[in-house]
């Protein structure tokens, strides 16, 4: 969150990006070519060695990543966020200037095939600082993200050629939450869309809550629900959000509480209502902190992953098809330290885990019939990944 450059400079280096990409035009084309393998893209912190996006390789039978290279230059692209179609990739920048003003930025970029080349669209300010977080509707046709650092969301509409608005609509929350130093502002986290494509959920770390809206897709407006939001336990930090495939279930990742909640949805009244609440911790930890990170779940729903960046683990789960419920199967190291995103592979037979402070991705296989995690990882050596996503 180190960015000062103005906007002008900000949209002529991303559109200049791909030029000093360490990868010719004829080895992108040879990568879309190879229909065997998938392509990972990964958002970074930049402030070290960095560039922005990386596109690497990914071959399924060996669980194995090969560096490409650069996708796309950008500022601190902490999270990314792939429409329905795969034809267009949204950047949060997760920065604190942005145009001259005191904004994060939201960038959009086109997708080469399955080669994983990234061309830039354009950018617009997140309308709130520290943007960490960004996802698009169903419909392809409308972006939001989330702002950290002073506790905003914001909504884009989207253009036919992919590129995005000038914020549709903007919320500033108010507030603080019991402890002093984590939760003394509101601090927006995670944007999620509701499985029928009807409501945006918003996950405030600083308030202990949810945000629900009512969410018009064709617009990208979005208006309060009534009721507006679910409230977490006071001082747990609600972080990240997934839906269950069958869209009755959400589940909540706690960052400061480390746990998960298991909340049943309304998809009618655009509800939340709690059923279960399950630490990740693991017993005799003597670190400071605990934080819980991310989730995953698989996709035919009887397995769930969690990850703790505060002792750099993985909690396995199997999920209840009746109620949603998660029990315990098993904690494993995440292969390095500070597990920052997790996500599987197309196939589901591999676990890969952003490690932030190891600077690395682990690789870790998935037994898919009985859902646990092998105890040993493989790395694939990358400065400060942040997000993973597959094409």
């Amino acid at each position: 969150m180190t960015s000062n450059m103005n906007r002008r400079r900000f949209v002529r280096t991303l559109a200049q990006g791909l030029a000093i990409a360490p990868v010719a035009a004829q080895g992108w084309r040879a990568m879309a070519a190879d229909s065997s393998n998938n392509i990972l893209l990964v958002g970074t912190q930049t402030q070290a060695s960095s560039k922005g996006i990386y596109a690497y390789r990914w071959n399924s039978d060996a669980g194995e990543l090969t560096a490409i290279g650069l996708a796309a230059w950008a500022d601190n692209p902490t999270f990314l966020a792939l429409s329905p179609d795969r034809k267009y990739l949204y950047a949060a920048n997760e920065i604190d200037h942005f145009g001259g003003a005191k904004s994060g930025g939201v960038s959009a970029f086109s997708v080469g095939g399955d080669s994983g080349k990234l061309t830039f669209i354009d950018a617009v300010p997140a309308e709130g600082t520290g943007t960490c977080h960004v996802t698009i509707d169903q419909t392809g046709r409308a972006v939001f993200c989330a702002n950290y650092n002073n506790g905003s969301i914001a909504s884009f509409h989207v253009d036919a050629s992919g590129g995005l608005s000038q914020p549709v609509s903007h919320f500033q929350f108010e507030g603080h939450g019991p402890d002093h130093e984590r939760q003394e502002g509101p601090h927006a986290h995670r944007v999620t869309v509701s499985p029928d494509n009807h409501f945006l959920l918003v996950n405030d770390l600083g308030l202990d809550c949810i945000h629900i809206y009512k969410l018009d897709a064709a617009t990208a407006k979005l208006t309060p629900n009534s009721p507006a939001q679910w409230n977490s336990d006071p001082g747990a930090g609600p972080r990240a959000l997934r839906f269950h495939p069958n869209g009755r279930w959400a589940y909540c990742v706690e960052e400061m509480a480390c746990a998960v909640v298991v909340l049943r949805w309304d998809a009618k009244a655009g509800t939340l209502t709690p059923v279960q609440k399950v630490s990740i911790k693991t017993d005799g930890f003597t670190g400071d902190t605990m934080t819980g990170s991310e989730i995953v779940i698989t996709r035919d729903g009887k397995f769930a992953y969690a990850a703790d960046r505060g002792d750099d683990t993985l909690s396995s789960f199997e999920v209840d098809p009746a109620t949603g419920k998660l029990t315990f199967l098993a904690r494993t190291s995440c292969g390095g330290k500070v597990p920052r995103h997790i996500a599987l592979d197309p196939t589901e037979k591999w676990l890969l885990v952003a490690n932030q402070s190891s600077d690395d991705i682990a690789i870790i296989r998935r037994d898919e019939s009985s859902g646990k995690l092998a105890e040993k990882a493989t790395n694939s050596g990358i400065s400060k990944p942040q997000c993973l996503v597959f094409l």
